[in-house]
């Protein structure tokens, strides 16, 4: 029994949807349960191992379209610039190097190669263009052994590319692809594949599901057809990674669906569970199924991240305050040095630390200049939080969009309320009003004034008329649901019912 979790790409900026997958993975090792990762897109401008190792997947739950016809593992890059050299004809009569770019040309024969390595210093190369006469031809790809090469001819003074073609370890050509008219044809010994929907659909079928495997699709987008017919062998689920639909298109009558969402909810009499991060949004999405639909899918609660433990401490900095996130206009930490400013006028022994690395930085330290603030509003960068959050003692967002807020789970998890707004899904879930924290209401009509004097009265309240102590104590008693030996068992769960109970 194997979960299969489908994606699309991954690259070195990934987004969320990838590290919920790798926060996954970790969580289904813990609990022993064999799972794959699927990566559907062309990745060749690096090796996908490096991009799956570098936010912690094992190479053996690795999957990729590409290379699972073929016997090559997924596996670093290895292959040297000697070797590449060696499947050269002829001597290079000089070499150059910039930077992880090595050429080499051989001006007898009016061509050179050019050797992408994989660091600076490595004598390792991802990949290799070979130009000849002043038009490139060909390029290769390496791993521990070459496991592509694409093949070009020119075309209005352009490479245009003709075909792909993947190896096995010994050299042999396990299947191409070729291009015509602008479709692609997948030669394989046995078949033509016309179209990478059919390439999907013969990998999918490459599987041998059964009901005792489960599909998880992460993004489906262009590959949703083929992967829902084929995952009716097995049981199929699909996690809903943000907002679902758009609150302002929507009615009494008539609801839009999030577009990468709108497949699989139009099909969800072919889906067997769904899964989303919260309990408030899982509310949400059944009474709109009830509402503007005929299914009535089975719908679990799984969040994208957990606690390891609950860290304590009795030495937290008094009247401190912390937020962390990205330094983005979305998350409007501007309003929040706007609030403490106020608040300083009250309490003045506030202090406020910023955590984070943005496009705003620049403009946050120029308000905090221009607001005298320097002394107690500080700028702190990127750190691993982790043993921070204790040495705080409230935590402050002013995000208007958070399908889960790993932050806020980090910052109940060390005891800190909460002052944010009242918005879907994360302060919802994390914020119990008035017991561990407080939740604004969310204007339309967000008046930057109005909204730095909500934030600081909260502020004060709760340093002049709360038991800040109680008001941690029962953050630490939500911070519970999602210690890691929960999140296990909602998935060991959700495991066990899936394959072993005939949905209706």
């Amino acid at each position: 029994m194997t979960v299969y979790n489908i994606n699309l790409g991954i690259g070195w900026a990934s987004s969320g949807v990838e590290y919920a997958q790798a926060y996954r993975a970790k969580l289904l090792r813990n609990i022993q349960q064999p799972a794959k990762f699927v990566f559907m897109d062309m990745i060749l401008a690096d090796n996908i191992q490096h991009l799956t190792e570098n936010i912690g997947f094992k190479n053996d739950e690795i999957i990729w379209l590409y290379t699972h016809f073929t016997d090559i593992k997924i596996a670093p890059t290895t292959y040297t610039v000697d070797q590449v050299l060696a499947g050269f004809d002829g001597h290079p009569t000089r070499e150059e190097k910039d930077g992880k770019v090595k050429r080499f040309f051989y001006e007898d024969q009016d061509s050179f190669l050019t050797c992408y390595l994989r660091s600076q210093d490595s004598p390792y190369v991802e990949r290799c263009e070979y130009v000849s006469r002043g038009i490139l031809v060909r390029k290769d790809y390496f791993s521990y052994t070459r496991y592509c090469t694409e093949y070009f001819i020119p075309k209005n003074n352009q490479a245009n590319l003709i075909e792909r073609r993947f190896y096995n370890e010994d050299g042999s050509v396990a299947y191409s692809m070729q291009m015509a008219d602008g479709r692609e044809i997948y030669r394989f010994p046995d078949r033509y594949l016309l179209g990478r929907q059919e390439l999907i659909r013969y990998f999918m079928q490459s599987l041998n599901l059964t009901k005792q495997d489960i599909v998880i699709l992460d993004r489906e987008t262009n590959i949703g057809q083929p992967i829902f017919e084929e995952a009716q062998k097995a049981r199929l689920g699909v996690v809903v990674h943000a907002e679902h639909y758009s609150v302002n298109s929507t009615d009494e009558q008539y609801i839009l669906w999030n577009n990468y969402y709108d497949y699989q909810f139009t099909n969800a009499d072919k889906v067997d569970f769904f899964i989303v991060a919260t309990d408030r949004q899982k509310e949400v999405l059944a009474a709109q199924f009830e509402k503007y639909t005929n299914h009535s899918p089975a719908i679990y609660t799984i969040p994208v991240g957990s606690l390891a433990s609950l860290p304590r401490t009795d030495q937290r900095k008094p009247f401190s305050m912390i937020t962390a996130s990205r330094l983005a206009t979305e998350k409007h930490i501007d309003w929040l040095v706007r609030a403490v400013v106020r608040a300083k006028e009250e309490i003045l022994e506030l202090s406020f630390d910023i955590y984070g690395k943005g496009g705003e930085e620049g403009k946050l330290r120029s308000l905090i200049e221009e607001l005298g603030a320097g002394d107690y509003i500080h700028l702190k960068g990127h750190a691993d939080l982790a043993e921070i959050y204790k040495n705080y003692e409230v935590y402050l967002s002013a995000s208007t969009s958070e399908g889960f807020g790993l932050t806020l789970m980090e910052a109940i998890g060390s005891g800190l309320p909460i002052i944010g707004f009242d918005v879907p899904y994360g302060n919802q879930t994390f914020v119990k009003e008035g017991e561990n924290g407080y939740l604004i209401p969310n204007l339309a009509d967000q008046v930057v004034d109005r909204i730095a004097s909500s934030f600081a009265d909260k502020i004060i309240n709760i340093y002049k008329n709360q038991d800040i102590k109680a008001l941690r104590q029962a953050s630490y008693a939500r911070a519970e649901d999602f210690l890691t030996s929960r999140v296990e068992e909602a998935w060991s769960q959700l495991i066990e019912e899936v394959t072993h109970v005939e949905f209706i």
